[in-house]
């Protein structure tokens, strides 16, 4: 179990929903590679997160964004991301 703050927690949970991942939200080191990583994740999963972040939180992460690896890097990054930037 890692320490996630209440947003890293919410958006863990919506990664494994959209995903079908067979993992508990809090069990997601917020550090570790979320492509590649231990979950397994691919480029088509990330495309995944990101059209679900988009119905979400109002917020699209074009795959011609120039820190989209560094946004995708890890759970922690991406979460940062979307509360910077989300409309909702």
């Amino acid at each position: 179990m890692y320490s996630l703050t209440p947003q890293e927690l919410e958006l863990s949970a919506l990664i494994i929903a959209a995903l079908n991942l067979p993992v508990d939200p809090q069990d997601i080191d917020p550090e570790a590679p979320l492509y590649g990583g231990a979950l397994g994740l691919d480029s088509i999963d990330i495309l995944e997160i990101s059209m679900v972040i988009g119905k979400k939180y109002g917020l699209m992460i074009s795959s011609d964004n120039d820190n989209k690896v560094e946004i995708f890097s890890c759970l922690r990054n991406l979460c940062t991301y979307v509360q910077a930037h989300r409309s909702n």
